[in-house]
């Protein structure tokens, strides 16, 4: 239970630092933070969650992470579901207060995009469904690499957050303008519950795409790591 309440905290915290920084910061107020701003927003509330919680859960936030870790044979099969269950609260209860902060606003007119994650007409850059999809697998099973890299038994001591925070936003800066960057189902689900509309019509490829990444990082870390010898 303590594993659970661990993550619902960082995966509430993941989308109410990184979305609420895009969502109050960004454009604020004629110039804000910039998306090179809320790509490190979301690398921070990594950095700062690894180091709060990754002794308690292990600090994934993201129902990808746990995916790519159990098929990487870091994570036992087990704590799977109710991991993505208490994830996906996390992200919710993270947008609901989010939700609550715009509405909250003097002169509010709609909630807009809300940080969602979209392709075609509602992609920041007018990118189409392709270049979503490879955007959001590439994306994924790049940071599931190097989340089995920087964590193993092995590897230097105490820079795992570091690492794992730096290639969260280098992936943000990549691809904000293709998809508003996912690489989580989680903070996809939970903004688009908000959006409702298009939003939830695309989301299947946020859901989808960040998945097959894990398992293919988890697969790819399998066959080279030097623990499969050890």
């Amino acid at each position: 239970m303590k594993k659970l309440i661990a993550e619902f905290i960082g995966t509430l915290w993941l989308v109410l630092g990184g979305c609420g920084s895009a969502v109050l910061a960004a454009g604020f107020p004629d110039v804000g933070i910039g998306f090179v701003g809320v790509a490190l927003a979301f690398g921070l509330t990594v950095v700062t969650m690894v180091y709060a919680i990754g002794h308690i859960s292990g600090c994934h936030l993201n129902p990808a992470v746990s995916i790519g870790l159990w098929i990487g044979g870091r994570f036992d099969g087990k704590d799977l579901i109710p991991y993505i269950i208490a994830q996906i609260t996390g992200a919710i209860v993270g947008a609901a207060i989010l939700y609550i902060i715009v509405t909250g606003q003097m002169g509010y007119e709609g909630i807009g995009s809300f940080a969602a994650n979209g392709y075609g007409e509602h992609s920041p850059g007018g990118y189409g469904m392709t270049s979503a999809l490879v955007t959001e697998i590439v994306m994924t099973l790049i940071f599931l690499f190097v989340i089995l890299g920087s964590t193993y038994t092995k590897a230097p001591a105490g820079f795992a957050g570091l690492a794992i925070g730096l290639c969260l936003t280098l992936i943000h800066l990549i691809s904000i303008p293709v998809t508003n960057t996912s690489v989580n189902p989680a903070r996809s689900i939970s903004q688009a519950l908000f959006v409702g509309d298009w939003a939830l019509g695309q989301l299947w490829l946020f859901i989808v795409a960040p998945i097959i990444g894990a398992i293919l990082a988890g697969l790819l870390y399998k066959f080279l790591s030097p623990e499969t010898n050890d």
